[in-house]
């Protein structure tokens, strides 16, 4: 009975996250410039493989598989955020402008008060 209702839920985890993966996919193809594409791709391919790594550890019944999982779910969360936040700012710093239809650019505002 606990084995059926784990699988049932790992295969609801894995769904969710195969639709998150797919949601990063299509924002990087489809968004405008390098630094949605990042969003995309660093915040929902985040959270899809979060949770198909917790799919895989509710599924599992062996200790250092879930334990694994989680840790890989911690390092996913501390490491592609701040990554792609580091990535963006090289980028912008290397003289990557964004999309014409961004309206705020804080980084603009930051460099324009450094040279001041």
């Amino acid at each position: 009975m606990v084995e059926e209702i784990a699988a049932y839920a790992a295969g609801v985890l894995l769904l969710i996250g195969s639709v998150f993966s797919l949601l990063a996919a299509v924002g990087i193809l489809r968004l405008p410039d390098l630094y949605t594409r990042m969003h995309a791709a660093s915040k929902a391919g985040t959270m899809g493989s979060g949770l198909m790594l917790i799919a895989i550890a509710v599924n599992a019944f062996d200790a250092p598989v879930i334990l694994r999982a989680l840790v890989g779910v911690v390092f996913l969360l501390l490491t592609a955020p701040v990554s792609a936040h580091l990535l963006a700012r090289a980028a912008y710093s290397a003289g990557y402008k964004p999309a014409p239809i961004t309206h705020i650019n804080d980084l603009e505002q930051d460099t324009k008060a450094k040279k001041t």
